[in-house]
């Protein structure tokens, strides 16, 4: 098993992809924190992964929380290897300037204040035993925006281009710093990326702009969740790596 008893916090793993990851390092090995917001939805996930799953209830926006879920995880496991800062958060598909103030601070105080929180909260552990691993989800919204989700786009953008300046800073430390890309999936933020109803009409027009012809699945990125997460990667840090079917190209 590639995660053989690391220890993983995983963000936003009440659903989506954050809870697809969350089952993937189980069955790899590792032991999870699955943190979310929705504190009944973590349960019943850590519920299903046994006993080596814990469910916190974390908002990412709040340092404290924050602490208190490194705290928890370290307590329960007895350190910390991983972080999958998962958790996300979208604004309508809309003109740029329909999108007001409040939303605009949600979407970065999820996506990227969120980071910043994490990162002071876990790199004094992982500087301590000189090894880690930080992997973020980004997005192809980062490298190949589409129109109607220009501060979303941003965010992202910001993400992609912070993981890289933290794989190359912390990189002495041994701790290494990848960013996931995916390309849209099927998960409870489809209808606000798309900004129209989820038709099957709909869908496919924005299908049709993947080569591979199909939207991502938590499956697939979870499964570049454990690769890069593993030993395996061992060399790789600094990476945009897309999960998006050929959207990027």
């Amino acid at each position: 098993m590639r995660l053989q008893n690391k220890v993983a916090i995983v963000t936003g793993a009440a659903s989506g992809f954050g809870a697809e990851i969350a089952r993937q390092y189980i069955a790899e090995g590792a032991k999870v924190a699955v943190a979310d917001i929705n504190e009944a939805g973590a349960k019943e996930v850590a519920a299903g992964l046994g006993a080596n799953a814990i469910a916190v209830k974390c908002d990412v926006t709040q340092r404290a929380d924050i602490d208190a879920l490194v705290k928890a995880t370290v307590d329960a496991f007895g350190g910390l290897d991983i972080v999958v800062n998962n958790a996300g958060w979208t604004h309508r598909n809309q003109p740029l300037l329909d999108v007001d103030e409040a939303t605009f601070d949600r979407v970065y105080a999820i996506n990227v204040k969120s980071i910043f929180h994490m990162v002071h909260a876990v790199v004094p552990v992982l500087r301590k035993q000189r090894s880690g691993v930080i992997l973020n989800i980004g997005s192809t919204a980062g490298m190949r925006p589409r129109p109607g989700l220009t501060w979303y786009n941003s965010s992202k953008g910001a993400v992609n281009l912070m993981s890289k300046s933290l794989a190359v800073e912390l990189a002495p430390d041994n701790i290494r710093v990848n960013v996931i890309c995916p390309v849209m999936g099927a998960t409870a933020l489809l209808e606000s990326f798309m900004g129209v109803p989820d038709t099957p009409e709909n869908r496919q027009r924005f299908i049709a702009t993947i080569p591979l012809g199909r939207l991502s699945q938590p499956k697939d990125i979870a499964r570049a969740a454990v690769y890069l997460a593993s030993d395996e990667a061992d060399f790789i840090t600094g990476v945009e790596f897309p999960v998006d079917g050929g959207r990027t190209v």
